[in-house]
């Protein structure tokens, strides 16, 4: 079985969350919207489970193509503006057909 997010004492680790809609299936083309929904994905694990992005310790961001560093750089800094957690970002293929992102990480539960 999976689980998006598992809580162990005060932390939560969040499983990769891709850049699908999941209100659709669909997953855009464009790294940028795909990245995007990524961390939107992110968000709604974390404040489900309690935490929220401000709580984010560490990720790990997996993606398909480095030549989407810089654009990842961006987001990143648009979705952690303030204290931004520690990062692992490897260029991987991913499973899931078209996906170029995951992002997992590890957060506080206060």
């Amino acid at each position: 079985s999976y689980s998006q997010a598992t809580k162990v004492g005060n932390l939560i680790f969040v499983a990769g969350q891709g850049g699908v809609d999941y209100s659709t299936g669909n997953i855009s083309a464009d790294f940028e919207m795909q990245a995007r929904q990524a961390f939107e994905n992110l968000k709604i694990v974390l404040t489900a489970s309690g935490s929220s992005m401000n709580q984010v310790a560490k990720t790990t961001v997996w993606l398909c193509d480095a030549e989407n560093f810089d654009t990842l750089n961006k987001l990143y800094a648009e979705y952690f503006p303030v204290n931004p957690p520690a990062r692992s970002t490897p260029v991987v293929k991913l499973p899931r057909e078209n996906l170029q992102i995951s992002i997992e990480a590890i957060a506080v539960v206060e």
